[in-house]
């Protein structure tokens, strides 16, 4: 199993509070904890060596980070650089990472979300082809998904109250028997021009196609999807204190 975690946005929306800095680099509260380190912690704890992390806005920040606090295992991360990052969205970025893939199993993470690592483990021992953690509970401007039995039918940040089932959490495993189909996806869609959409896009077309997408859920477990000073907000006072009693945070 490796990981990959798409780090080359910019954050626009957050750099009122965050200054020039990638979202993966938001410290926690009164620490020098970054989200970037939990979600090492978490796949590291979850028996995950493999790490492939793409850069790309203030790319240097990121590579120095690993440095300064990785130095004794900087071997386990492999950098991969989208330099489109600016016009691009994590669809792109994922893409890049497919020849490092190299068909194995892999876990996909966006960079700007916090979560506690007891949610990933049962993600990672599914079975099936793809699964998705999600949390039953609604979360205003996220990724949301329908959900029928034991399978993820839809996913959108469109669908309403309704309709939703769980929202998406922004964490994503693909088996080996999966990984080159949706690569193929990713590839069909850049060269379809749609490389502003979400990687899910992908996800999406082999659900059409009858793939089974599976999910776990994080049962009331504390995550954060950082975007804006809202989420920031939301993250200080509800999700980085849970986070550090855990211990993740320390």
């Amino acid at each position: 199993m490796k990981a990959i975690i798409l780090a080359a946005g910019q954050g626009t929306r957050i750099r009122s509070e965050h200054g020039e800095r990638p979202k993966c680099l938001i410290a926690f509260n009164d620490t020098d904890w970054t989200i970037l380190d939990q979600q090492i912690y978490a796949l590291s704890a979850a028996g995950v060596r493999e790490i492939g992390i793409v850069v790309g806005y203030e790319k240097q920040q990121i590579v120095r980070h690993i440095a300064e606090n990785y130095w004794g295992s900087h071997r386990r991360f492999t950098f991969i650089e989208n330099p489109r990052f600016r016009e691009t969205n994590n669809i792109y970025s994922l893409w890049l990472a497919r020849e490092w893939v190299n068909g194995a199993s892999f876990s996909a993470l966006n960079a700007d979300v916090a979560f506690d690592p007891v949610v990933l483990p049962p993600a990672l021992a599914s079975s099936g082809p793809i699964t998705m953690i999600v949390d039953p509970a609604w979360r205003d401007e996220t990724m949301k998904v329908v959900i029928d039995g034991d399978r993820i039918l839809r996913m959108s940040k469109q669908i309403t109250r309704d309709e939703f089932s769980g929202t998406y959490i922004g964490v994503t495993v693909f088996d080996s028997s999966i990984a080159d189909r949706f690569f193929h996806k990713l590839g069909r869609l850049i060269w379809d021009g749609r490389t502003q959409v979400f990687f899910n896009a992908g996800v999406q077309e082999l659900i059409d196609e009858h793939v089974r997408v599976g999910y776990t859920l994080t049962g009331g477990h504390a995550w954060a999807e950082i975007d804006d000073p809202g989420d920031l907000a939301f993250a200080r006072s509800s999700v980085f204190p849970e986070l550090a009693l855990s211990g993740t945070a320390a």
